[in-house]
């Protein structure tokens, strides 16, 4: 399911009915009541629905998943995430062909044709939520992973004016995630930083009480408490350039493993809905200027 964001649940909806099996790319849904429409349906009909956060097949992540566990890193009561690279333009372009806008936009509110929505629908709230939302999809989802942590309780987020020509969404923002399970996770995306390569454009710092754990996007390094320093070495580290894609053939294997032997997968429907919620609330503080809660008994975003 390789659709904008807003097509995601109907799509995985029709199809589990369908009698079929599904991969869905992140986020799963583009609100909380589709999420949870999505889980209904999927375990009615028992198919197999692999979420595309490909972190959670990736050998390193496994790898330094039980190393943080295993570490003895103390109590972990703050994350720090960030995502830094380059976003020139947006895709300028005309309708070629005939096009039935009407389907297209499908749930979303109504409006006229516009290519530049089209093309470059990620921008628009109506269907995504940027840059923030595709990128912290990944990043949250392997937060709450590594944390054994659902839905937040709150989100707060900020950010600049969109630098992209006619966008909606900024390029720059911080969101701050408040979880039940007593911990803080920041996640801050900047594409209008320098380019980086893809083996450091990326980091997530869990802070311990005893030592402090880095995971990148091809590297994780355990650095120990040790206050007389004047620069931390790693205890334990692993780098590997060019690794990253194979993660995605990984979460893939997975899938089709699981369309076999009729096993939950790597990323299932519980753990995408639970990045999918706190991506809605993120979207929900940054349009209206709020600080987004959940309300877990009546299972909505209040703010």
């Amino acid at each position: 399911m390789a659709t904008p964001d807003h097509w995601h649940a109907q799509m995985v909806i029709d199809a589990v009915h369908a009698g079929k099996d599904v991969y869905v790319e992140k986020p799963m849904a583009h609100t909380p009541e589709e999420g949870y429409r999505i889980i209904e349906a999927v375990r009615k009909t028992k198919r197999v629905v692999q979420v595309g956060t490909q972190r959670r097949s990736f050998p390193l992540f496994h790898e330094a998943k039980k190393l943080m566990t295993e570490g003895d890193i103390g109590d972990v009561r703050l994350v720090n995430g960030w995502w830094y690279n380059h976003q020139t333009s947006v895709r300028q372009g005309k309708f070629e062909g005939e096009i039935d806008w009407k389907a297209w936009l499908g749930t979303a509110p109504k409006r006229d044709a516009d290519p530049a929505r089209f093309f470059n629908w990620y921008y628009y709230w109506d269907y995504s939520g940027g840059l923030m939302i595709g990128q912290a999809a990944h990043i949250v989802d392997s937060i709450h992973w590594f944390m054994n942590s659902g839905i937040p309780s709150a989100v707060v987020v900020g950010g600049g004016r969109p630098n992209l020509a006619g966008v909606e969404v900024s390029e720059t923002t911080t969101m701050c995630l408040e979880y039940p399970e007593n911990y803080l996770a920041t996640f801050t995306v900047g594409y209008k930083a320098m380019r980086y390569s893809g083996t450091l454009d990326q980091l997530v710092q869990y802070n311990g009480s005893k030592a402090r754990f880095d995971v990148g996007r091809e590297s994780y390094a355990l650095y120990r408490e040790d206050p007389k320093a004047v620069e931390l070495k790693p205890s334990a580290q692993k780098v590997e350039p060019g690794t990253f894609n194979s993660a995605t053939r990984a979460h893939i294997r997975n899938f089709l493993e699981c369309v076999k032997s009729r096993k939950d997968p790597n990323a299932p429907v519980e753990a995408g809905h639970a990045t999918s919620v706190a991506m809605c609330m993120a979207m929900e503080s940054l349009r209206r200027g709020v600080r987004a809660r959940w309300n877990e008994r009546q299972k909505r975003i209040e703010g």
